[in-house]
């Protein structure tokens, strides 16, 4: 069997003055490993070896060449030839990669991430949806007590927020006015404990006022009033709170 030459005996001399633009995401130590796995495929352990003498001589031929400056594939290249030749010594027979627990370990890494990335994509586009959603009930005046919270509204809120169509005195008035009636998802108390950290202080503080309100029959007027006040000072909307609060101990 011909043993197949190393990649940087194949490699283009690309000219000094300019170096190609780094792809996204290209991992060259990786296209290095897959490149030399797929030529060892059916060598032996001398042909292996005699595969890693040639990419090591191309190296050193290679070794003051300026585009080559800070490559992560040839060195990963021949880093591979000396495990398979190791492994072919060790084991015996013809190199396999399906019989390679290395590459059959990497693999299935690679998999996870293909799978953890398809599943933040479609959280991500749920999220989105829910904040459109949001956003178009509160431009056309239909965000209320009627539209229950869900879990994921508080960066629902946030993607609204960075895009620039967030309806703050809408989406906050209906998150703090949810959270202080304890109704959707924020019935569950974790969830009111999670909302204590990732919600912005001026809705936590219009929810600690809009609570408050509660034990005198709030009307829509005072939690207009509340909603202007948050986010103008909360920390006076919280000694607010705290004062009703003290005057009526029957508030939740």
């Amino acid at each position: 069997m011909s043993t197949p030459l190393p990649r940087s005996s194949q490699r283009p001399r690309t000219p000094t003055t300019g170096a190609p633009a780094a792809r996204r995401g290209f991992d060259g130590a990786k296209v290095g490993r897959s490149a030399v796995q797929r030529r060892a495929t059916g060598m032996t352990a001398d042909e292996a070896a005699a595969a890693l003498e040639s990419a090591e001589w191309m190296q050193h031929l290679d070794r003051d060449r300026e585009d080559l400056a800070g490559d992560t594939r040839g060195p990963a290249e021949i880093a591979e030839w000396q495990r398979i030749t190791a492994l072919l010594r060790s084991a015996g027979g013809v190199y396999d990669p399906a019989a390679d627990a290395v590459v059959q370990d990497e693999l299935a890494a690679d998999r996870r991430e293909q799978e953890a990335e398809q599943q933040r994509l479609q959280e991500q586009q749920q999220l989105d949806a829910r904040a459109d959603h949001l956003a178009e009930l509160a431009a056309y005046g239909r965000l209320d007590r009627t539209v229950e919270s869900r879990p994921g509204d508080e960066d629902a809120r946030d993607v609204m927020a960075r895009r620039g169509d967030y309806h703050a005195t809408v989406v906050d008035g209906w998150l703090a006015r949810a959270l202080a009636d304890r109704s959707g998802h924020y019935a569950d108390p974790a969830a009111r404990t999670t909302a204590a950290g990732s919600l912005p202080v001026e809705v936590r503080a219009h929810a600690a006022l809009a609570l408050a309100l509660g034990a005198e029959g709030e009307s829509e007027g005072e939690m207009e009033v509340a909603g202007r006040l948050a986010p103008a000072d909360p920390a006076a909307t919280h000694a607010l709170a705290a004062w009703i609060t003290a005057r009526n101990p029957g508030t939740r």
